[in-house]
């Protein structure tokens, strides 16, 4: 497949020029997207969907229990269906837990402390559920200290448990970056049970992501490439192999004429960082100045036709400040500072709480 249209076909399947008629409607395609920046991740939401809804309405998803957030692989906090997440971490959250183990051995962390959070802690959350300062407070009543990440890594344990999730966002003035831990058999009325879930979480990945292949898939699922392979083999009559080892989904949803050329897409998009290979949509001089950086971050980007140009901060849009533009992008057209302008104007816009 020539990688132009390899990019073409990706800002297809992520909804970037198909949008989805609902933020619901766009979660649900996309199953699983990055969120440990929670601005970002429902940006990501916003952003693949028509009309330009605002963070607001992000937040009411949250509100009504369609969205939930949560560790759901690779040890990161994902935006997910809240439907969904029960099939989801039957598959992923073994291997989150072995590749967290040693870590969580160093921190004290075991079965009899695990039981203790959870003897304290769920008659405290059945009342609406609890911020992490509040969690971290019934930790530190029980005698055990959250400090140096243990408090983390207790709260990715009881969501790999399937006992907790966040839920509705905290009420603040401006943009609110917080949301309760709420109990899962309280806040989630439906869950969805699919036949295969390893088949399910291949098909999903690929509806939303590909043209992508297996070793994509491991990454993004964090799965190990023999169950990658598993996967493929369970979803084989259920996705369309269109180059050898890459895949699209059945039903492609319909591109919109009035897409934008230019987007400006925020940190950790799943578009730049759910591929094991990321030289498709972003030149390899520029992988660096994107990430992830030695701090694990992944900066915003600008994407014009697909192809990263540049850098911005959501703080910097905010205030009208120029983006990074790189100096030059191979296979692409000039800068259209307009688009760009335009592009960015959009996320001011979302925020516009």
């Amino acid at each position: 497949m020539k990688t132009a249209t390899l990019r073409a076909e990706r800002l297809r399947s992520h909804r970037l020029s198909a949008p989805a008629r609902t933020v619901t409607d766009a979660a649900s395609h996309m199953l699983a997207v990055q969120s440990q920046d929670f601005t970002a991740g429902r940006w990501v939401l916003a952003s693949r969907t028509r009309g330009e809804p605002p963070l607001r309405a992000v937040d009411r998803a949250f509100a009504r229990g369609d969205l939930v957030r949560a560790w759901t692989m690779r040890g990161t906090l994902h935006i997910i269906p809240a439907r969904d997440l029960r099939w989801v971490l039957s598959v992923t959250a073994a291997r989150q837990r072995q590749q967290a183990a040693g870590r969580r051995r160093d921190l004290g962390i075991d079965a009899s402390m695990v039981a203790a959070v959870v003897a304290a802690a769920v008659p405290r959350l059945r009342d609406g559920g609890l911020t992490r300062a509040e969690m971290f407070e019934v930790f530190a009543g029980i005698g055990i200290d959250p400090a140096g990440q243990r408090g983390i890594h207790l709260l990715s344990e009881l969501t790999l448990d399937g006992l907790i999730c966040q839920g509705q966002v905290v009420a603040r003035d401006g943009v609110s970056r917080e949301q309760r831990f709420v109990l899962v058999e309280q806040h989630i009325s439906e869950h969805a049970a699919p036949d295969d879930p390893l088949a399910e979480l291949f098909v999903r990945y690929i509806d939303g992501h590909g043209p992508a292949g297996v070793a994509d898939f491991a990454w993004w699922s964090g799965l190990t490439l023999g169950q990658a392979r598993e996967a493929r083999d369970h979803a084989a009559a259920r996705v369309v192999e269109v180059d050898e080892g890459v895949f699209v989904g059945v039903a492609r949803p319909r591109r919109s004429s009035s897409a934008p050329a230019v987007l400006a897409l925020g940190a950790f998009d799943e578009y730049y960082i759910s591929y094991a290979d990321r030289t498709d949509v972003c030149a390899p001089e520029h992988l660096a100045l994107v990430g992830p950086g030695k701090n694990g971050m992944v900066r915003a980007t600008l994407v014009a036709d697909g192809r990263v140009i540049g850098c911005w901060t959501h703080a910097s849009a905010s205030l009208g400040s120029p983006p990074e533009l790189f100096e030059s992008v191979p296979d692409s057209r000039p800068v259209d500072d307009e688009a760009v302008r335009a592009a960015l104007a959009r996320f001011t816009r979302f925020l516009d709480v």
